[in-house]
């Protein structure tokens, strides 16, 4: 088959969420339309033209479920409905209509690991050790001492077990102790879970977001997790002390993810999961997750999420580990999310923002899989040093002053430079706005052509345009401590990815007889020239 029409039978048998730009909203952060101070589904369906002025393909809206918010919606106490605070499921109905009529799919968290302990399945379970729902959750007795039926560790810190007087036993809780653990594997949790899926298919959802799923099962036998080698980073939680093998990543899971991704394929239209794999062991599990048709379509973990630069050699050996061979999953990519500071803060050391804001986001738009933008990352917003006596995130209390500064990335959208509240709120926002949020507004930058809300446009132009950039192969052409080029290929098209990521002034040495046409370029420099932190895309006119 000729090399353009292999071209064109890609675009046309892609289905829409492969490599998909998909834009994550907080909704408590976003927009608040009744002056609480806290975002709500109205706020989101009111600015999706802005969302759909990025040019992205779909949203995913972080938890709005009923929720008495210990975990800020992780902590689930009504899968079906959603949380006052947010609004009322008409509203949610609403944000689908709108959000479909802009083009723009809805893709929606799902939190299987674990529910809220105000949950009435969690009610039931605990009232005694016989009843219908006794099971659905993990409990234990107490060792003969009266000590953990094991030493596992949890997330949040200490043990993942506490002590109930109703029933006599410990419940078993990765996270906080609001957030018991459900037991998947047992038969009736997977259909209520399942359940829970096809009630917000029917409502039209796109695609799922599968929070902590490799926590979703643990070892039947409580077998004690090893200790964790020593590698010399810092450890600040007692769950940093443990290899994480029975607490989770358990071998049952896939085949409850294979049950799932059937529910998804009896729907219409091309439904889509990604899960969200952290961890020691995430690349394999990302991979085991992903594998085959009949599993889930994608997995991201973390390791752009944590990093603390940005470097050839990280980009190098994470999409190295995801190679276009039979047999590997398709993968996900996000720079920024709702649990780790803003990349933005983490990458730059009060130097050269400007700079590295754009060319971090032009090799995201280059890179081969999905990739994720979270909220008012196409402002630049910079990561909030919230003060101890504003925090909100338990974890960062529990953990202050070494913490993930979970609250710092989640402060809200600043939409109008100049209003009240940003034009986020009439009201006192939850969480306090950056020192520089006003003048990163949406009105500023709108007003501003050389704004990176107008680069993130266009460089989200650019993938959408390019098939290679969409669904081709990635091929390292060089990588050195600070310039990194590589090629997207699909049929006869080539595009040449450069970056340098560095500060000093580099130059690619152009190949002789190669025609390069350059279509779109960040950054200073002229010709093959880049000036520090900048990169082009060239197009092969050959």
């Amino acid at each position: 088959m000729p090399p353009l029409p292999t071209q064109a039978h890609a675009r046309a048998a892609r289905p829409w969420w492969k490599g998909a730009t998909i834009y994550q909203i907080y909704p408590r952060s976003f927009a608040d339309t009744n002056g609480d101070g806290v975002g709500d589904l109205p706020g989101i369906t009111a600015h999706l033209d802005h969302v759909a002025s990025l040019g992205v393909d779909a949203i995913w809206l972080s938890p709005f479920f009923t929720s008495p918010m210990a975990d800020y919606g992780y902590d689930v106490a009504d899968y079906r409905d959603v949380d006052p605070i947010f609004g009322t499921l008409a509203d949610f109905d609403a944000l689908v209509a709108r959000a479909h009529e802009l083009g723009l799919k809805v893709v929606i968290d799902q939190v299987y690991a674990h529910t809220s302990d105000a949950h009435a399945w969690f009610a039931e379970s605990r009232a005694s050790r016989d009843n219908e729902k006794a099971d659905w959750y993990v409990w234990a007795d107490a060792k003969p001492d009266g000590s953990p039926p094991s030493n596992w560790q949890s997330v949040f810190g200490g043990p993942t077990w506490t002590w109930d007087a109703r029933r006599c036993q410990y419940y078993m809780h990765n996270f906080l102790k609001e957030q018991p653990q459900l037991n998947v594997h047992l038969p009736a949790v997977q259909e209520a879970i399942l359940d829970v899926a096809r009630f917000w298919l029917d409502r039209g959802v796109d695609g799922f977001r599968l929070d902590a799923i490799n926590f979703a099962m643990h070892d039947p036998k409580l077998t004690d997790n090893p200790v964790m080698p020593d590698d010399g980073g810092p450890r600040t939680r007692p769950f940093d002390f443990q290899l994480h093998v029975n607490n989770q990543s358990q071998p049952d899971i896939p085949a409850f993810l294979e049950r799932l991704r059937a529910v998804m394929d009896g729907y219409p239209g091309d439904r889509f999961t990604v899960a969200e794999v952290g961890g020691y062991d995430s690349d394999r599990e990302m991979k085991l997750f992903t594998q085959g048709d009949h599993r889930l379509n994608t997995a991201y973990g973390f390791e752009f999420l944590y990093a603390r630069a940005l470097t050839p050699a990280l980009i190098v050996d994470t999409l190295g580990r995801w190679p276009d061979e039979a047999g590997v999953g398709w993968p996900s990519w996000a720079f920024e999310n709702h649990d780790v500071p803003r990349a933005i803060t983490r990458w730059c050391d009060g130097r050269d923002r400007f700079a590295i804001e754009r060319v971090k986001m032009l090799l995201l738009a280059c890179l081969r899989g999905n990739i994720f933008l979270y909220f008012g990352e196409e402002l630049g917003l910079s990561q909030v040093d919230v003060p101890f006596e504003q925090l909100k995130d338990p974890e960062a209390i529990a953990n202050w002053p070494l913490t993930l500064s979970r609250d710092g990335a989640r402060t809200p959208m600043p939409w109008q430079g100049q209003a009240v509240g940003l034009g986020f709120s009439d009201g006192t926002p939850w969480l306090p706005f950056g020192p520089d949020h006003a003048d990163l507004a949406v009105d500023r930058q709108e007003a501003d052509p050389d704004s990176l809300l107008h680069v993130t446009r266009t460089c989200l132009k650019l993938r959408q345009g390019e098939d290679a950039l969409l669904l081709g192969a990635m091929e390292v052409i060089h990588a050195d401590e600070a310039l990194l080029a590589f090629e997207r290929r699909l049929g006869d098209q080539r595009l040449l990815c450069l970056f340098n990521l560095g500060r000093e002034t580099r130059e690619w040495p152009r190949q002789e007889g190669d025609d390069w046409e350059v279509l779109q370029r960040v950054g200073t420099g002229e010709g093959w020239t880049l000036g520090g932190f900048a990169g082009l895309v060239a197009k092969h006119r050959g």
